[in-house]
């Protein structure tokens, strides 16, 4: 019989990009420092491609394309492909054609501006153009935008960067990885030995402002990546309305949803994030729908009742998802 694995150390940073919170973790702290720098490069031109806030991007350039086939970036373009891909596979729950929504509610810049802005918007429902209009050509890595549409990748472009970076650091440094952005988070290369150990705990308000409290589940993550969608940490006031970021592409307007969090584990983090949006804007036939895809998953109600599929808090390392070990308890 084999002796066990030492535990690894490990090593971690964290700063701010993409308007959200960047956490590295490596399992050679040797390698911090230059994974750190790789990853600032990754993201910087995550951003430079895909962001919706900057007019310098190649995101906001198809704004102006009026219906004519672009040229964009691999990047880019595979960017695009993932969002399109999540839509299809989630029925167009997630749809990336709701960049005018996101505007109409007030989202059309970095996140600590819109909470600044408390001027009145009017809320219309207009049903967002469908991700169906939207055609992209990965042979030639042309993507065709129809005249006034435009595109909002917030749903997916994190949750892929993730994916990305994690996979790049890993076959960069030979070493483990996690990568997180805004607690969507992805693992590469050989894990701890217990596996990456990840609080996943219901947040009643702003990440920033609101430490966790209450009951939580600790997952120990050895491949793929985890997720976590929600209606209550980013929020904010128009007026007398009380808006947040999770579009309905029926109606163009926040969810109407009786979940508060849901949480997913998926092959990759782009998956999970998905599945975990998709599952916010189904509702009440969310729980059926993560069932019948097989994702573990864990939701929490408006009233912080919590309910979670099969697979989940089980060891599931042989399927390629996680390994978690439930916690009820108040947080230290």
């Amino acid at each position: 019989m084999s002796a066990p694995a030492e535990p690894r150390t490990t090593a971690a940073v964290e700063w701010r990009a993409l308007g959200t919170t960047v956490r590295l973790v490596v399992t050679d702290p040797a390698l911090l420092d230059a994974c750190n720098l790789l990853l600032a490069r990754h993201l910087a031109e995550v951003d430079a491609a895909c962001s919706r806030f900057r007019t310098d991007s190649e995101l906001a350039a198809l704004d102006d394309s009026a219906g004519r086939p672009v040229r964009v970036s691999p990047l880019l373009a595979e960017a695009l492909a993932v969002a399109l891909h999540a839509a299809e596979t989630t029925d167009g729950a997630v749809d990336p054609t709701v960049g005018s929504a996101m505007d109409a509610i007030g989202y059309d810049r970095d996140f600590t501006l819109v909470q600044e802005d408390d001027r009145p918007v009017r809320l219309t429902v207009k049903r967002a153009p469908g991700w169906r209009t939207v055609h992209l050509d990965r042979a030639t890595n042309t993507v065709t935008v129809p005249a006034g549409v435009r595109l909002d990748l917030g749903a997916t472009a994190k949750a892929w960067a993730a994916d990305k970076a994690a996979a790049l650091l890993a076959r960069t440094a030979g070493c483990g990885v996690l990568v997180s952005l805004g607690g969507d988070t992805a693992v590469a290369g050989e894990p701890p030995a217990d596996g990456w150990q990840i609080r996943v705990q219901d947040i009643t308000g702003p990440v920033e402002e609101t430490p966790p409290q209450g009951p939580y589940d600790l997952v120990g993550l050895h491949s793929g990546g985890l997720a976590t969608s929600g209606t209550a940490a980013r929020t904010w006031r128009r007026g007398d309305e009380s808006l947040h970021h999770i579009i309905d592409p029926h109606t163009g307007l926040p969810a109407r949803t009786p979940w508060r969090t849901v949480t997913a584990a998926a092959p990759t983090c782009a998956e999970a994030n998905a599945a975990t949006t998709a599952a916010l804007v189904k509702g009440a036939g969310a729980e059926r729908w993560l069932r019948r895809t097989g994702l573990p998953a864990r939701l929490v109600s408006q009233d912080g009742r919590v309910t979670t599929t099969p697979g989940w808090p089980t060891d599931l390392r042989g399927a390629g998802h996680c390994a978690t070990s439930s916690r009820r308890r108040s947080a230290a």
